[in-house]
């Protein structure tokens, strides 16, 4: 309960209840209304309390719902002068109507006129619906007035230029990156502002990104590496990856015979000597080779 000569205080001429006095209310104001409905005369019903009672709702929501309770016409504050012993003081009351009440009748009820029983009553006033929040490219484009006064557009507008802007955020740009470039270096008078900034937003859309990345906020997306590797080939060096390379030769130098020197052509080494060659005995075979090597500057392996 409230304190003495606070809270809850019932409208008069109120209808019987019924299963559906609220059912034009959305779910969280039928709620709270009902309960509020079945409180006593004084109860408290200030935000604070029923968010300790009503553990599906918070502070915020409660004061949210009385708000809008009051705009459908269930809840009525009026401004009073109370005695107290420090004085007099203005105090709030607090009114509660489980028949929706016009602002006329309100206003009435305020003048302390009774209003006539039976007397028809406007339909209560729909409560207006959650604003749907406003896209990260329409809260670009609005903040640009707050960057540069001459850019300050409209609802409309924004609402108009909302695609480019997605766009570019669809591209991993940030919102200051896109305030940034549609403010840089303005031109000393502006006659149309939408019509500048379409133009900037069109002109300078950044490209499209080379493959895709991680978006912009996503710090749980693990970094990715692409690696390549190629052998080279023993002739050209060059890194052939497309073709299978057999013996170490890229494709082109494997169809190309190599341009060497006569000398080093294909063909018999011994020429007519092969015979002689055959003849001669172990010991002397042995002295020429290493008369070979010793010309070509290859030591003699040790024999073991």
């Amino acid at each position: 309960m409230a304190n003495p000569g606070f809270g809850k205080r019932n409208a008069p001429d109120q209808a019987p209840p019924t299963g559906d006095d609220f059912a034009h209310l959305p779910k969280r104001e039928a709620a709270i209304a009902a309960y509020i409905d079945r409180l006593p005369e004084g109860a408290a019903m200030d935000a604070k309390t029923l968010a300790k009672v009503l553990p599906d709702y918070g502070q915020l929501a409660c004061r949210t719902a009385l708000g809008r309770l009051k705009d459908a016409g269930h809840v009525f504050y009026r401004q009073a002068a109370a005695t107290t012993e420090r004085g007099v003081r203005w105090v709030t009351r607090t009114f509660f109507s489980r028949t929706a009440r016009s602002g006329e009748w309100w206003k009435r009820f305020e003048r302390g006129e009774s209003p006539a029983e039976g007397a028809p009553e406007a339909e209560p006033e729909p409560v207006p619906a959650a604003a749907p929040r406003a896209s990260r490219a329409y809260r670009a484009l609005a903040s640009l007035g707050r960057t540069d006064p001459r850019l300050t557009l409209s609802a409309a507008e924004c609402a108009l230029l909302e695609p480019l802007a997605a766009e570019w955020l669809s591209r991993h740009t940030t919102t200051e990156q896109l305030v940034a470039a549609v403010t840089a270096g303005l031109p000393s008078a502006i006659h149309s502002p939408a019509g500048l900034v379409r133009k900037r937003l069109e002109t300078k859309m950044p490209p499209l990104p080379l493959r895709p990345v991680p978006a912009y906020n996503d710090r749980s997306a693990p970094p990715s590496y692409v690696s390549t590797g190629g052998q080279a080939c023993i002739c050209c060096s060059n890194v052939d990856i497309a073709t299978a390379m057999g013996d170490g030769e890229c494709a082109k130098c494997a169809q190309v015979p190599p341009d060497l020197p006569e000398t080093f052509l294909s063909e018999d080494p011994w020429g007519d000597e092969r015979d002689s060659w055959s003849a001669l005995p172990s010991e002397e075979v042995t002295r020429r080779v290493d008369v070979l090597r010793a010309a070509a500057g290859i030591a003699r392996k040790a024999r073991t």
